[in-house]
């Protein structure tokens, strides 16, 4: 008899982004002032290397360095690469070249953008020059793009520079963006698939028999295809927990709150939750708590006390 078939795969457009805020050191918080008044910095290395951008330890020695050097806004291109579809934040919106490039004065390249009509338009050796974004605040950004420039090298001369500007930049705040379509795979596909019912169903390992939720479709510690569905919970004890103080952007949940790793009755592998319904403080581990599903019932929204009285922890000190 023929067997039924598999359920698709799920597959989803996932996207990760977050804002990256650091703070900049003298020789960073330097370099980036200095685009913001069309000034392009290096540094000069104790072997008379002019390093850009710049860097506060010397690559080749470990040396800190601090000796800034100003360089030409004009270089010569190294290397490049053709981008053929240009994506969402990169510098230009048509097609362009990314382009390592050695300004005039410098040892080493700058990698930016090159505006050019296509890429027979592009080769190593040619010569560039900035092009100056209209509106600029310290940022690698106050460089638009590199664009063609006729005229020869000069003779790469540099000129000492103090560094020192009025209003520096101390500090950046960078959007990281990462766009993936992301599968489950066929074991969370299962496991998702059975929660739109209302169900939690993890896999059983056919040599240890431990049963893992989520299931990750092989035994981490057998190595074999863990292909028994097993319903477990939907009731838990709490293992261990944290409480968060510090609130996600798009969560809306005040804070404090909990989270959690709850070890669901029949379980071998402990996962996480947020567990509301009782004062933060009053979490504990061996906690008895149940699912709450949420309002289109595809997901438990968080978990709360069931009343029973607390787990013995022999009973799940294996998962803590």
């Amino acid at each position: 008899m023929a067997s039924a078939p598999s359920p698709e795969v799920l597959r989803a457009p996932l996207v990760v982004e977050f804002p990256f805020t650091r703070s900049l050191g003298p020789v960073q918080s330097a370099f980036l002032t200095g685009l913001r008044e069309r000034t392009v910095l290096g540094v000069k290395t104790q072997d008379g290397r002019t390093l850009v951008p710049p860097v506060e330890y010397d690559p080749v020695t470990a040396d800190e360095i601090r000796d800034l050097v100003e360089v030409a806004a004009t270089g010569t291109v190294t290397t490049w690469a053709w981008n053929h579809e240009p994506r969402r934040g990169q510098p230009l919106d048509t097609p362009f070249a990314w382009v390592l490039v050695k300004l005039d004065g410098a040892d080493t390249a700058l990698l930016h953008a090159l505006d050019a009509p296509g890429p027979d338009a592009v080769s190593s050796g040619m010569r560039v020059r900035i092009r100056w974004a209209e509106e600029r605040a310290g940022a690698i950004t106050d460089i638009a793009c590199f664009e063609a420039y006729d005229e020869e090298g000069g003779g790469g001369e540099v000129r000492s520079h103090d560094g020192e500007f009025s209003e520096p930049v101390t500090g950046i705040v960078a959007p990281a963006r990462l766009d993936y379509t992301y599968s489950p795979g066929g074991a969370q596909t299962r496991y998702i698939n059975a929660l739109s019912g209302q169900k939690i169903v993890g896999e059983r390992c056919p040599s240890c028999h431990k049963v893992y939720v989520p299931p990750r479709g092989a035994c981490p510690t057998c190595g074999v295809a863990t292909t028994d569905a097993v319903e477990v919970g939907p009731r838990g004890t709490v293992t261990t927990y944290c409480i968060v103080n510090i609130k996600a952007k798009n969560l809306d949940i005040e804070v404090p709150y909990v989270y959690a790793h709850i070890a669901l009755d029949g379980a071998d592998l402990a996962l996480h939750a947020r567990i509301a319904g009782i004062p933060y403080d009053q979490v504990r581990m061996g906690l008895r708590v149940e699912p709450v599903w949420a309002d289109d019932a595809r997901f438990p929204d968080h978990y709360r006390p069931t009343g029973e009285p607390d787990a013995d922890y022999d009973t799940y000190k294996e998962m803590v």
